[in-house]
């Protein structure tokens, strides 16, 4: 039974997710006085301290369906990208029981841009959103592939179409070696359905940052920019992660810098969905590279980012929910976003042998040791009172400075009380920025 809203015209939440990102969004949003129960499915060990977790999978629509039936839920938050590229908006919106109820995530056919590397390139294109040049192929067209490969300077991005938890990209300086892994990718099935097509890029030489933006499909706000680091070892080296720290504010994003994402990047994003009739409420996340002195977009992703999302979420000062309401009712434009000065910086701690083979069910302690620092548990689980890991990123470790430098300094200093087997960090988030 649907519980009767009470008089204070609170929410019950739910959140889908189980990693870091989402036990940001749950910390957020238990703040709230706008919050009444919070649910977080699958969740994790952190999750369970300030919400119920409930044991069902993101893509299980239908049991989703039924918990939000029975709890009363009023609003589902996306986290991760396969529920929507699945379409788990559009699954509320073509139900009568449930249609009623806000969902946070862009419908199946916006979400693309996440789902289909090539379908975000087309929308760049046809928009004038600076971006790098590419061509498309497919097992069938390998060979022109390789004569594409030929017109390119080293070195050679390629990149499966489609959904591949963050891995699906692979740089190469070698033309030959380029070729072998376009032949792995389209021909060998290296990526499974993934990349049954792949998207070769020119290379753009600079340094990356992530920019966020909440947008109700009109109008949008702008989040505090994010820096994060890929590589699983120091001096960005060694093979690629789903993060291994993240900073915000990032320094080199000057005024007129963050003027130019605006006005050549957000700007015709936004109105892009809308003349392509891309039904969209939720994040987007742009992936940027500075050329020069230049935004160029490297990728759209449809929700948050992790672990940018445990600097950029604890930099904002609005009450979360009144800003995800707004967003539901398309009324983003009557709130005004108010930024922490303050620096946050965030260091993911991973099981040994990340991002290859490694192990679980690692007892980590020294949790309740954390002072002036944050910890987001990503894979991480509550086993018989013990929190154990459970995936390869672990936990994050976020804390806020005056400048970056003084806010690393402080998650690492809490990082030395904590242990699991085989636990590792990289030791120089930040590096390339002093």
């Amino acid at each position: 039974m649907k519980r009767e809203s009470n008089k204070y015209n609170t929410m019950n939440i739910l959140i889908l997710g189980s990693g870091g990102r989402e036990h940001t969004f749950a910390w957020k949003i238990a703040k709230s006085t706008k919050c009444n129960q919070l649910f977080v499915a699958p969740g994790n060990s952190g999750t369970a301290q300030i919400a119920t977790n409930v044991n069902i999978g993101v893509n299980d629509f239908d049991a989703i369906k039924e918990l939000v039936l029975n709890e009363g839920i009023d609003m589902v938050v996306v986290g991760p990208e396969d529920p929507l590229v699945n379409g788990i908006h559009d699954y509320f919106l073509n139900d009568e029981t449930i249609k009623h109820i806000s969902v946070i995530g862009p419908q199946k056919v916006a979400a693309e841009l996440e789902g289909s590397k090539e379908f975000a390139k087309e929308f760049l294109y046809r928009h004038n959103i600076p971006t790098a040049a590419y061509e498309s192929f497919t097992k069938e067209t390998v060979e022109k592939g390789y004569a594409f490969l030929e017109t390119l300077k080293a070195p050679y991005v390629l990149k499966a179409d489609g959904l591949a938890a963050g891995k699906g990209v692979v740089i190469l300086n070698d033309l030959e070696d380029a070729k072998a892994e376009l032949k792995s990718m389209l021909v060998d099935a290296k990526f499974g359905e993934a990349s049954t097509k792949v998207v070769i890029e020119e290379f753009l030489d600079g340094i990356e940052l992530s920019c966020f933006v909440l947008t109700d499909g009109t109008n949008y706000k702008i989040l505090p920019t994010a820096k994060d680091y890929k590589r699983i070892g120091e001096g960005d080296t060694g093979l690629n992660t789903g993060g291994m720290g993240a900073i915000s504010p990032v320094p080199f994003a000057t005024d007129e810098f963050l003027n130019k994402i605006e006005e050549r990047i957000v700007k015709p994003t936004i109105n892009g969905f809308k003349k392509d009739n891309l039904p969209y409420v939720g994040f987007v996340f742009i992936g940027l590279i500075k050329v020069g002195d230049d935004p160029k977009v490297i990728e759209y992703n449809v929700r948050m980012g992790d672990p940018e999302t445990e600097v950029v979420l604890p930099r904002l000062k609005n009450d979360f929910v009144e800003i995800l309401e707004a967003m539901s009712k398309g009324s983003l434009d009557k709130i005004d976003i108010e930024i922490d000065e303050r620096a946050a910086t965030t260091i993911m701690l991973v099981s040994g042998g990340y991002p290859e083979a490694y192990e679980k069910g690692k007892e980590i302690t020294g949790i309740e040791s954390i002072q002036d620092s944050i910890p987001f548990h990503a894979g991480a689980l509550l086993k018989d009172g013990k929190v154990m890991t459970s995936g390869g990123r672990v936990m994050a470790i976020t804390s806020y400075g005056n400048t970056y430098q003084e806010a690393i300094k402080k998650s690492y200093q809490n990082i030395e009380k904590l242990h699991f087997d085989k636990m590792n960090y990289r030791k120089d988030i930040g590096f390339d920025l002093n």
